[in-house]
């Protein structure tokens, strides 16, 4: 079978290609790629081509396909699995595989398995390990974007705090506590705040920070604070640029004990040294951002770590348990990964909007790619829609559905391109 993917070379070289995929062994899957959300760790493995850890060294000779937060049916199952997965069951999939200790991936590593492509084949160590899941959402974005939403819920379960009666750890972020996201207003916080509102251990409040106000008008429209009230959370949006003193502001929100939970969500030394100035007693920091600088260094409070219980963590990628979570809870519309969405292109715009990820405004990139079709910005609908009737549709639908994408929005794609799941 002929299948169309995007494959990385070498250092920002990207090349869309039709090929021919080799049938399947007894113990792989075939499958059809409908939606592949472009992450910025992508970005990261083109601009480190070889020197990334995830990446063969014969990339310029066996190319791999980029893409990892994708979603799609399946077409035909090896002898192993028929037991287990029949063709045309939806799927989503976990790419943190860590396979006996291996750092393969899917969208990192593999020649004929990633997201960037019509067609692929899940390898057996996928099924092995529980990484190819059904997915029963109404729609196929929602379960590309479990990936990223499975590492937000990886964050949440993965901090901690102690007591002084016994060594035990709480997991999970501090209930009826006072949590932070510093730089949130970006795709990933907002999937954070998304979440936070509807975790298990409810938080008092959730403050998200940012410097952009434009990021932070679109957060307030996407996730009211009037939202998170109806659901026990209170929610503020803060711009700390505009700030004399942004520690001492940030903690006269909470009477001035500081945060219980605090995620740094940009790698940035100053926002990670501010984090660590805002924690309360037997707060917990989480470095969430990942630095594409191995070096990446800040300052932290030792006297705090001591004296008051402070403690520095970090949290990448999430695992089955998360995503089976992310995709029960927007199966359920209890979350919405919508919220991280700003543009939609088909799998022609891939290349190009990876290479120039972090210079492209807005959040996250869906693609779809089954079609070619320029990366477009939502909000831009409505004007592309005074000539164009398929993207007055798409106004339409967005604009009744808070400005975000949907399942609706999705279908309509799918008619006008003539793409059968």
């Amino acid at each position: 079978m002929k299948t169309k993917a995007v494959r990385m070379y070498g250092e920002r070289d990207l090349r869309l290609e039709e090929f021919e995929l080799p049938p399947i062994k007894e113990d792989e899957i075939l499958v059809k790629v409908m939606s592949d959300s472009i992450c910025m760790s992508t970005y990261k493995l083109v601009e480190q081509g070889k020197k990334h850890k995830r990446a063969p060294q014969n990339i310029d000779t066996n190319p791999v396909i980029i893409g990892h937060e994708f979603a799609g049916v399946i077409v035909e199952v090896g002898d192993k699995w028929k037991d287990q997965f029949k063709p045309g069951m939806k799927f989503a999939q976990q790419p943190a595989l860590n396979y006996k200790g291996s750092l393969a991936s899917p969208g990192y590593s593999y020649e004929f398995f990633g997201g960037a492509c019509t067609y692929c084949i899940f390898p057996h160590e996928v099924m092995e390990l529980g990484c190819l899941m059904p997915f029963e959402g109404e729609s196929f974005f929602e379960a590309s974007l479990g990936e990223p939403m499975s590492c937000i819920i990886g964050g949440y379960h993965g901090n901690y705090h102690t007591n002084k009666r016994n060594h035990d750890h709480a997991i999970g972020t501090k209930e009826d506590g006072d949590i932070i996201i510093l730089g949130g207003c970006g795709p990933m916080g907002l999937g954070a705040v998304s979440y936070g509102i509807q975790y298990r251990n409810k938080p008092r409040r959730i403050v998200v920070t940012d410097i952009d106000d434009a990021k932070i008008e679109r957060a307030r429209e996407v996730i009211p604070e009037e939202f998170a009230a109806e659901n026990g959370v209170e929610l503020q949006y803060i711009n700390t640029g505009k700030m004399a003193d942004p520690v001492a502001e940030l903690r006269a929100v909470t009477g001035g004990k500081g945060y219980d939970d605090v995620f740094v969500y940009i790698p940035n030394r100053k926002v990670a040294e501010m984090g660590d100035q805002l924690l309360a007693f037997d707060g917990c920091l989480n470095f969430f951002a990942g630095p594409t600088d191995n070096q990446f260094k800040s300052e932290i409070n030792l006297y705090n770590v001591h004296y008051i219980s402070a403690h520095v963590m970090g949290t990448t990628g999430g695992n089955n348990d998360d995503l089976i979570e992310a995709n029960e809870l927007a199966a359920k519309g209890k979350i919405e990964p919508a919220v991280m969405v700003t543009h939609v292109g088909g799998i022609d715009s891939i290349a190009e909007a990876t290479l120039n990820l972090p210079r492209i405004p807005g959040g996250k990139k869906l693609t779809y790619t089954q079609f070619d079709m320029p990366l477009t910005a939502i909000e831009d609908f409505g004007e592309l829609g005074k000539t164009n009737p398929l993207f007055k549709k798409l106004d339409e639908v967005c604009r009744e559905n808070r400005g975000l994408w949907c399942a609706k929005a999705e279908k309509i794609l799918f008619e006008h391109f003539g793409v059968e799941a």
